[in-house]
């Protein structure tokens, strides 16, 4: 492509001549006056909003005169008789003239502007596509934290005094602008994925991942991200939440971008709510992104429906398992309601523990369970069976899994019955 011979630059104090008053002519007087630009138009027919944006404005043709000591001045009639006499009007005269939409006869271009404030970004693609500047204008715009104001106002004053300390700047810019994001990362397929969650794992600095995300997963972090293991896996101890706390923390405070990995949903038995709790009394930016959790999805990958008519009306999530490694079996009651599905979260090593309080409590044991391991993943099992075979169902399974109770597990022999017939 050819190299562009150009120079940004800010345009300060002047007055401006908008000739026309059409829409075109319109979207310049809004970005005029947005950035309190004084200007003047003169147009034959006038666009009504123009008048509320412009006190100096003539209706009438356009004249040579009309120019006089005018230095800048936009061409927005589309009227090529119009664009020729100020060709013209040039060749004797000095002259910044804006050809809308012809950048060849253009001496200056509009930039896609940042809303209008002391830190300001300018996007420009040269004339060829203000569409392309617009949209990257709005990334930048997404960039500049809500506070950068009253910052440049401080920064203003040491320059004012001679006390300006680039290295705390840049460190402080880092801080303003550092951000961690409590990413739910679903099942562990990488193709169930939010688009949201994809994009932040490809472009953060740091990924904190612990042995519940899938090697699928951590195969789309890039290789120059810094990978930081937090959880538990044979050879290595488990990092508290207060340890995982103090490393969130530590990267922020370097004024790195921060993905926390969580499997599933963030605040589904995952101490999201926690960590965001944290991060938000440290005054820390975190945004949360939702994932696809297991305990509604799991099921589904293995054909069980958590709710249906004539099976189910209902359903409820629970963990087994609680703070301190201590176990719940507070649930254990809502059993007797096959017509109401019961998802166990964390429950597989409480398998016997489970068994026994539904004989304590005299449950039918033929109430029908299914446990489902990986759900979603390649070595994705399901085991079917009773409350009265559960213990010997969970030989054959892997963590992590989920356990479901209730007639929606039964839906399975319906499917499977259809499915012989067709294969017949």
């Amino acid at each position: 492509m050819k190299q562009r011979q150009t120079l940004p630059i800010l345009l300060k104090g002047q007055h401006v001549l908008l000739i026309g008053g059409g829409n075109v002519a319109l979207q310049k007087a809004e970005v005029l006056s947005e950035n309190n630009i004084s200007f003047s138009v003169i147009s034959e027919e006038l666009h009504p909003k123009i008048k509320l944006l412009c006190s100096d404005v003539h209706v009438k043709s356009f004249k040579y005169k009309d120019i006089h000591n005018h230095l800048v001045v936009i061409d927005a009639t589309g009227n090529d008789k119009v664009t020729q006499k100020l060709l013209k009007y040039k060749q004797k005269h000095v002259l910044l003239l804006n050809v809308v939409d012809k950048p060849i006869l253009c001496d200056f271009y509009f930039m896609a502007l940042t809303k209008n404030a002391p830190l300001q970004i300018a996007v420009s693609s040269s004339g060829a596509s203000p569409t392309l500047a617009q949209h990257f204008r709005d990334k930048c715009q997404a960039l500049i934290p809500a506070d950068m104001e009253v910052f440049l106002e401080s920064l203003q004053e040491k320059r004012d005094n001679n006390s300006i300390n680039k290295e705390k700047i840049l460190q402080t810019i880092k801080k303003m602008t550092a951000q961690i994001y409590l990413v739910g990362c679903g099942l562990g397929d990488p193709e169930l994925l939010t688009l949201k969650a994809y994009s932040i794992i490809k472009n953060v600095d740091v990924v904190l991942y612990d042995h519940l995300i899938t090697e699928e997963i951590m195969d789309l972090v890039p290789e120059s991200t810094k990978k930081v293991f937090v959880g538990k896996e044979k050879g290595f101890h488990s990092k508290s939440q207060e340890e995982i706390n103090v490393l969130m923390h530590k990267y922020i405070h370097k004024g790195y971008s921060v993905a926390r990995l969580k499997s599933g949903d963030p605040f589904i038995f995952g101490r999201g709510a926690e960590e965001l709790l944290y991060l938000m009394q440290k005054g820390i930016k975190t945004e949360v992104i939702p994932g696809i959790s297991s305990a509604v999805s799991g099921p589904l990958m293995a054909n069980i429906p958590i709710t249906a008519r004539d099976y189910s009306n209902g359903f409820t999530v629970v963990t087994a398992h609680l703070k301190g490694n201590a176990i719940n079996l507070e649930w254990v009651p809502m059993l007797e309601n096959r017509n109401h599905t019961l998802i166990v979260l964390m429950g597989l090593t409480r398998i016997k523990d489970i068994v026994n309080q539904a004989k304590i409590l005299r449950l039918e044991m033929d109430t029908p369970c299914a446990i489902v391991s990986n759900a979603s993943r390649k070595n994705q099992s399901v085991e079917v069976g009773t409350l009265s075979n559960l213990n010997i169902l969970a030989l054959n399974a892997q963590r992590p899994a989920i356990i479901v109770f209730g007639n929606v597990v039964t839906f399975l022999k319906k499917l499977e019955k259809e499915h012989g017939r067709k294969d017949k």
